[in-house]
């Protein structure tokens, strides 16, 4: 959640996430903040960290969009039903599971309480189905490999 905050912050984002709006705000910032407009060595490092941080808040804000998570609806849907739990981490309100199809997906806000219940459930799939994956905000973070 503190990422998702920070990373709101930073766009100036109040609200529900849109996409046009991420997409704009990021191209001013961006050009606020390029390494070459500086000149001084010291502006342009801070430039260049900050650009790093414009940068991954925008992948992580596109990630989580409502229209992002509509577009996959059906995959993240199949994945969810049809394939098993293969691994899984939690830390600090952040539940990282993988799946048997290669896919790995995050969900935010889970707490250690819920967490418990689901390693201790006789069915991590039916469980996680029932009372995570739908109930809270995931996003895609790996995608399944593709077999040549």
């Amino acid at each position: 959640m503190k990422r998702i905050n920070e990373s709101k912050k930073l766009f100036k984002i109040e609200g529900a996430i849109d996409l046009k709006e991420i997409k704009s705000t990021y191209r001013a910032l961006v050009k606020e903040w390029h390494p070459d407009k500086f000149q001084d060595e010291e502006k342009k490092l801070e430039a260049s960290e900050v650009s790093l941080k414009i940068i991954d808040a925008y992948h992580f804000l596109i990630s989580i969009a409502p229209q992002t998570r509509e577009t996959n609806l059906e995959e993240y849907t199949t994945t969810i039903t049809e394939s098993k739990i293969v691994d899984f981490h939690h830390k600090s309100m952040l539940l990282e599971v993988n799946f048997t199809d290669g896919t790995t997906y995050e969900y935010f806000g889970v707490n250690r309480q819920l967490y418990l219940k689901f390693i201790n459930s006789k069915s991590l799939s039916n469980f996680g189905r029932r009372n995570i994956f739908n109930s809270f905000l995931y996003r895609k973070i790996k995608k399944a490999e593709v077999m040549a």
